[in-house]
């Protein structure tokens, strides 16, 4: 199966929450593809974010994209079909945080999403021997979880690599996302290592530009035409 084509997920971790559905509907309109939601429970990981009224609120403002749903939530059962039911099309969570990975996996399809598993920079891929066909999409994390703002881990290279061969090797139709420390200039070394779907929010939210409806232009066209040609 061919690689995926390249798609840029902005977190909206990083947007202007005081007008959320105008960033999503502005960043959207600059070229990105995917709306990534970070969400933590300061249980899990040591913060707290949002939850699925807010992906329940981003559909009846009129947003139709792809909304990726990364679940930093420990048990993981509970919240999946609320997320679905507001409107999710992938749901993904950390295999540490399900006392039955298979089982969940199965919920997310039965309630109707597109399911994958998220790999901390220090979690081995091991558990995708058994679950490669269960998995709709391959998050890496390229940064410890739970704050925006960090610098790349250089080691996600190396599993970016062994993930994509996992991938190619089957033959199954599987996004390979990272996050964390995405910026425009190390996109293109990303890709290269094997990425097709690139989360960035600091690196697209925080990037400096005019209060107006083509500030996210510049950034999200700089990162396209760093993945040209890769």
């Amino acid at each position: 199966m061919a690689k995926q084509e390249y798609a840029i997920a902005p977190s909206i971790l990083s947007a202007d929450f005081a007008r959320l559905g105008q960033e999503v509907d502005d960043v959207l309109a600059s070229g990105a593809k995917i709306v990534h939601f970070d969400v933590m429970d300061n249980h899990y990981v040591p913060n707290l974010t949002i939850g699925p009224l807010v992906c329940d609120a981003l559909r009846k403002h009129g947003v139709t994209a792809d909304i990726d749903v990364h679940l930093m939530v420990k048990p993981v059962d509970r919240i999946i079909p609320d997320f679905a039911e507001a409107g999710a099309t992938y749901i993904t969570f950390h295999p540490e945080a399900s006392e039955h990975v298979d089982r969940s996996l199965q919920l997310i399809r039965q309630s109707g999403c597109k399911s994958g598993l998220v790999f901390n920079p220090a979690t081995p891929l091991d558990i995708l021997e058994y679950e490669l066909e269960n998995v709709d999409m391959i998050l890496l994390m390229s940064v410890n979880p739970g704050f925006g703002g960090q610098s790349f881990i250089p080691s996600a290279l190396k599993k970016l690599r062994q993930a994509r061969k996992l991938i190619d090797d089957s033959g199954l139709d599987i996004r390979l996302e990272i996050d964390g420390g995405v910026k425009v200039d190390n996109i293109r070394e990303i890709a290269q290592a094997g990425a097709d779907t690139f989360v960035a929010g600091s690196g697209i939210y925080g990037f400096p530009g005019e209060n107006d409806a083509n500030r996210y232009d510049s950034i999200v066209g700089k990162m396209m035409a760093e993945l040209e040609g890769v």
